[in-house]
């Protein structure tokens, strides 16, 4: 079992409380456009079945690139771009801002709480974690700050277990 799925005895508060690993999508069409009271449009929900195909992370060119050669017609970026600024807002993509990259949401945390990404430097693989602990300690942080909290997501580069042990 992977290490990053499961607290370790005697783990601070700070400790991952939930990974799910992006590499196969636990995406539902139907929880994520009519369960949701979402209305994805033929262009979104290609975008978003390809981001769950893909399992890591993709660029909008690269999205780009992988839309025209499934259906033989390059779309225009302005359309990519507001189609994942859509599936963003919706909570059903995430954008890693350190690759520029978007990366579909399983979607098993709420919207509240803070996301945090470990992004494997040499492999590439990310998996999204949430904690109770990190959530606590930014709520305090910005309480004390007097700042409002919108997004929460959190981005740490390091090795993942599978290329420590390479």
């Amino acid at each position: 079992m992977n290490p990053l799925h499961r607290n370790p005895p005697g783990a601070g508060p700070h400790s991952v409380a939930t990974v799910r690993d992006h590499s196969h999508c636990a995406h539902d069409p139907a929880r994520a456009g009519q369960g949701a009271g979402l209305r994805l449009t033929e262009s979104r929900q290609r975008i978003l079945d390809e981001l769950c195909a893909a399992g890591r992370p993709v660029g909008a060119y690269e999205m780009i690139d992988i839309l025209a050669a499934g259906t033989g017609k390059r779309p225009a970026p302005i359309s990519v771009y507001r189609a994942l600024d859509f599936l963003v807002e919706s909570g059903l993509v995430h954008r890693l801002a350190s690759r520029n990259a978007f990366l579909a949401c399983a979607h098993g945390h709420d919207d509240s709480q803070p996301v945090v990404f470990l992004i494997c430097d040499d492999c590439g693989s990310v998996s999204e974690a949430t904690s109770e602990g990190i959530d606590r300690s930014l709520a305090v942080l910005a309480k004390d700050s007097g700042f409002l909290r919108r997004t929460q997501m959190i981005e740490v580069a390091g090795h993942c277990a599978a290329c420590q042990a390479a």
